[in-house]
């Protein structure tokens, strides 16, 4: 059975598929690790990683992709694909589809923010696209899958409810199998619950914001196909850093760093080291 055939039954019999945003491959493997249902690669995180440098697509289609296959490479999982505004309009979105499905990608979530976008997260007022241009593009992307299994989120950055229903509704009607709104569409439950019933779609939802705060996990899963936490891994892992290298450097010492290490015979057991071995036995040692 295909990646993209298991999360599509997973959301057609009701259950919610739980995932947590990976940056590179190191984080994608320890997300896979954990016992999450799924990898989600963050286009926030990715920017970050890749660039060091915010999300507001400078990283081009192509170096997404690229961080995808890598993932894809090394988990034996679902992969879902922040897949941003698609890179320009419906012809730069079908070749989006198609090169992301061909990394691996078992699912894509496309925005409908105007080229470059802005990751709400840190920005103010986002420029979103006329509700027929958008709509085609979602149309677009759901035509341009060679499998047809293949899951496309369509997330609206409206931010009132009205029009988040609106879109909602009208790209569900163009094929979409998941919408997203943004934390700040939505501000209570009941706004997630009235846009589910509206949309007649699952929900995917970032658990950020209040979202975060404020809603148990049987909450989410009342509403929500996707649910992830999208920046969990890279705040941790970039505080964990923070920490340990301030004292690092201050000190010229290990023996005072606050945060603890992984130790270097774990770290190899969750890289595959043994399986390296294993292939090294087996084709150069055996001789």
């Amino acid at each position: 059975m295909s990646h993209a055939r298991m999360l599509r039954d997973r959301i057609e019999a009701g259950q919610t598929v739980w995932m947590a945003g990976a940056y590179d491959v190191l984080s994608a493997r320890l997300v896979a690790d954990a016992g999450f249902d799924a990898v989600f690669t963050t286009g926030f995180g990715v920017s970050a990683s890749l660039l060091g440098e915010p999300d507001v697509e400078l990283y081009t289609m192509t170096e997404n992709v690229g961080v995808v296959r890598a993932i894809g490479d090394v988990i034996d999982m679902p992969l879902v694909a922040d897949a941003d505004t698609g890179y320009g309009n419906v012809v730069n979105i079908v070749r989006t589809v198609r090169a992301f499905e061909k990394a691996g990608a078992a699912a894509m979530i496309f925005e409908d923010q105007v080229v470059p976008k802005r990751c709400p997260v840190v920005a103010g007022a986002l420029e979103i696209l006329p509700i027929d241009e958008a709509t085609a593009k979602i149309r677009a992307a759901v035509d341009a899958r060679r499998d047809p299994d293949t899951i496309i989120v369509a997330r609206t950055d409206a931010e009132t409810m009205e029009e988040c229903i609106r879109r909602g509704q009208a790209y569900a009607e163009a094929g979409a199998d998941l919408i997203q709104p943004i934390s700040r569409c939505v501000k209570s439950k009941a706004d997630l619950v009235a846009l589910r019933q509206a949309v007649g779609k699952p929900l995917s939802l970032q658990i950020l914001g209040w979202l975060e705060d404020e809603l148990s996990p049987e909450e989410i899963a009342e509403v929500a196909g996707f649910a992830t936490f999208p920046l969990v891994p890279l705040m941790t892992a970039t505080q964990a850093l923070v920490d340990n290298l301030s004292v690092l450097a201050r000190d010229r010492s290990t023996r005072n760093l606050p945060r603890a290490r992984t130790q270097p015979q774990v770290f190899k057991s969750l890289i595959g080291y043994s399986r390296i071995e294993e292939l090294q036995d087996k084709y150069i040692r055996a001789r």
